[in-house]
This record gives C-alpha cells, sequence and structure tokens, in this order.
C-alpha cells in the first residue's frame, strides 16, 4: 500500500500539504487538492481513512503516545494511560495506545493514514523526537509532559516548579534549615523532563530561603530501595532535619525503613513531604504529606484541548500548567531542639 510519501511525490507538494487536504484542518489551493486527491485515486492511499477525511468526518479515535521500555515505571505510566482512556470515554472516544519504543513510528504511521483525529503524547522527554513530527503533521497533538522545545506545542502538566518551591516553603516555615531531596534515578534526568524541574526548583527555593539543601538519587530501578536508604542515610548523617522525596513508591517506602531504623520518628524527629507522587502516599507505614501528581487533573485537560482542537476555536499553542495542591496529613513538624518543637535537643 502507498504512503503519504509516496502521495506528496506524485502530486508534487510536502508531506504536511497532503496532510493539510485529507483532514481540512487548513486551506489547501484547489488545484493542489486536486492533485493530492489524483493521487490517492491512483496509489490507492488508504482508500477508506482517506475518503473519510475528505468527508469530513470524525474516526471518534485519539491515539496515546506511550513508549514502553525496560526502565518504564509501570504504575505511574498505567496511572496515566488509565486516566487518559476514561477521559476519552467520558467524550465517546477510544484510545489507541501506541507502544514502539522508537514512538515517532506509531506517531507518523496514524497520522499519516488517518486514523485517529488527535495524538495525545505520554512519557515525553526533554528532547523528545516526538516534538518536530508533532510540527510537521496536520493531526492535532497535544503532550501530557513539556520538552524542553515547546515552542508552539500544546502541554499540559503539572507545576513542579511550583510545587518544589512550596515543599521547601512548608519546610522552611515550620523551622527547618537543613532540608535533603531524595530524587528519581539518575537516568530519570537524561530522559524525563520533570525531574530535572523539581530538582532545579529545591534547589532554587532553598538558596532563596537561606537554607542548606543536599541531594541524592535513589539509584536504578533494581536497585531503588536500597540506593534510597544510602542516600535518606547519608542526608541523614549531614544534618538533614526534613527529608523532600521526588522518587517511585518503593524508594518512598525504603526511606521510611531507613528512619525506622535509626530509631528516628516522623515528624518529631524527621520531617518528610512528598513531591509529585501519582500513588496515595497514606497507604505507606507512615503516612506522608504530599504535593501530588494527579493523572486525572492532567489528562482531562489534555482531552478537552484534543477535542477544541477539532473545532472551529482551536486553542493557542502554549503550556496549560495545573496549580499544585497540598494534602497535609501530619510528617511536618518544627526540627527537634527548635524553641516549637517541645522536643529537646540531645
Amino acid at each position: 500500500m502507498a504512503n503519504i510519501t509516496e502521495v506528496a511525490e506524485a502530486a508534487g507538494v510536502s508531506i504536511s500539504t497532503v496532510s493539510y487536504a485529507l483532514s481540512g484542518k487548513r486551506p489547501v489551493a484547489p488545484d493542489t487538492r486536486r492533485r493530492i486527491e489524483a493521487a490517492v485515486l491512483e496509489l490507492g492511499y488508504s482508500p477508506n481513512a482517506g475518503a473519510r477525511m475528505l468527508a469530513g468526518s470524525r474516526t471518534q479515535i485519539f491515539a496515546l503516545t506511550e513508549p514502553l521500555r525496560k526502565d518504564t515505571h509501570a504504575p505511574t505510566h498505567m496511572a496515566f494511560v488509565l486516566a487518559t482512556a476514561v477521559a476519552a470515554r467520558r467524550n465517546d472516544y477510544d484510545i489507541l495506545l501506541l507502544t514502539d519504543e522508537q514512538a515517532q513510528a506509531g506517531m507518523s504511521r496514524v497520522a499519516a493514514n488517518g486514523l485517529v483525529d488527535a495524538i495525545l503524547v505520554l512519557d515525553v522527554a526533554p528532547d523528545d523526537a516526538r516534538v518536530a513530527l508533532a510540527r510537521q503533521i496536520a493531526t492535532p497533538t497535544v503532550f501530557i509532559g513539556i520538552p524542553d522545545d515547546h515552542d508552539g506545542l500544546i502541554c499540559v502538566d503539572l507545576d513542579f516548579e511550583a510545587a518544589a518551591a512550596r515543599a521547601v516553603d512548608l519546610l522552611v516555615e515550620a523551622g527547618h534549615v537543613s532540608i535533603g531531596l531524595v530524587g528519581q534515578a539518575e537516568t530519570a534526568y537524561l530522559k524525563s523532563n520533570f525531574p530535572p524541574r523539581v530538582r532545579a526548583s529545591v534547589l532554587a527555593r532553598g538558596a532563596e530561603r537561606g537554607v542548606d539543601v543536599a541531594y541524592g538519587t535513589s539509584g536504578g530501578k533494581r536497585a531503588e530501595r536500597a540506593a534510597a536508604r544510602r542516600t535518606a542515610g547519608r542526608l541523614l548523617d549531614d544534618g538533614a532535619t526534613a527529608l523532600i522525596l521526588h522518587c517511585a513508591d518503593e524508594a518512598h517506602a525504603a526511606v521510611l525503613a531507613e528512619v525506622d531504623s535509626r530509631g528516628l520518628r516522623v515528624p518529631e524527629d524527621v520531617s518528610v513531604i512528598s513531591v509529585g507522587a501519582s500513588f496515595d502516599t497514606t497507604t505507606l507505614a507512615i503516612a506522608v504529606d504530599s504535593i501530588p501528581l494527579i493523572p486525572e487533573a492532567s489528562c482531562d485537560l489534555a482531552v478537552d484541548l484534543a477535542l477544541q482542537c477539532l473545532g472551529a476555536d482551536r486553542p493557542e499553542p502554549g503550556l496549560r500548567l495545573i496549580p499544585p495542591a497540598y494534602n497535609p496529613v501530619g510528617s511536618i513538624a518544627p526540627p527537634p531542639g527548635s524553641p516549637s518543637s517541645g522536643v529537646a535537643a540531645d
């Protein structure tokens, strides 16, 4: 079967012009449209999808591109997949899940064949290859996450910078002057956009508030618990009286286990707050205050924006940052020995 590149070559136009002509999303000169339609018929390019697009009807399907890799943290990613599917179904749409590790391949395929009305992008990397493709295709695309190069794109995400800064503020206002950040695995700072944003914001806010902030990672996937315990232990040994956790659920549990193994109590001896967790931190062995990442909030907004892209009043490109919410459960208190703590220093 012919592909969109062959149609473009036969009609003497660009791939994007073929996409615009078939989708009707942008005006194309009448003679150009006729050449494209003739090439579609001659080459037998996706006759059913092409006919549907030329008729202007919708597929009632959104593509969700979510590359599955060996280091994918499945619980978090599947939470976003489920939230997207629920939001789409609420609007009479189904989800076509694209799991190619080379993410742009599946995205290019569905765009070329007109199989979907819009594309939703998950697991966004800082230098995501899908950015360039999103700018080339006519199919509306919404990113759930923010790549470094996001000019002209529609992106939805939690305001991680504000969430991280709020965590620092809460600890400083409680009286802490030495704070430790237990971050994600080191690879996450190369492959994902939000871990570096959290780390940078925590460090910057700490400097603004005049407190000491130390940082460590929670190791790779297989050694996550052990690495998280080592990092927490080092931070505590260096004098941290409060910990900010931005890591997987297993690493959260490991940090709390390390605190307990030292005979320390939360929050009397050590204050703990979680930033950006997509799981319920009250189910941990010790319930932890959180500024959570709520998949439903991001995915509901992304689906709404995708639907708007299909109407006459298309949304402007830009970032849509979701304000962070704070869920206190009692894991923050003044540090030992402070006037308001009620706990004498050793």
